[in-house]
């Protein structure tokens, strides 16, 4: 029952070896994915006139295809992002229409409820008249 601090972090360094491996394996995928994802931006560019400079372009070639495929870049990722986000607006919306849909449910079941109570309390007002009036009755075929 009484373990010393180091029985006690013993079974939790092979958890931590473990937890930093898989760290370590996620941060290398991520690496790697980047570094095939722009490897190709360190290339030079191709084209017809490599060699001679285009004056309608400000911007040198290797410059412009790394702007464009870093902009390509961001509307991947955004895109994933922007789809998830729409995916999540369409299902609140539908939670929200259910929502509303089960709102008037139940405030048909209070309304239901507070026509059956009603009712009841009638019938109990009927029943306790008629009662007292039996009361009377009886009283007065005794007295007399």
């Amino acid at each position: 029952m009484n373990a010393t601090p180091s029985e006690k972090e013993e079974p939790s360094v092979p958890e931590a070896d473990t937890n930093l491996a898989a760290v370590s394996e996620v941060e290398a995928g991520i690496r790697d994915f980047v570094r095939n994802d722009i490897a190709y931006l360190r290339r030079p560019a191709a084209g017809p006139a490599a060699g001679a400079p285009n004056p309608d372009v400000k911007l040198e070639p290797n410059t412009e295809a790394t702007v464009n495929n870093v902009n390509s870049l961001i509307q991947r990722v955004a895109g994933t992002s922007l789809a998830e986000i729409e995916n999540l607006v369409t299902e609140l919306e539908t939670l929200r229409d259910l929502l509303h849909a089960e709102g008037q449910r139940v405030q048909r079941e209070i309304s239901g409820y507070a026509q059956l109570s009603q009712a009841a309390m009638k019938s109990t007002r009927i029943i306790a008249d008629n009662v007292a009036q039996w009361k009377r009755t009886a009283e007065n075929l005794r007295n007399e």
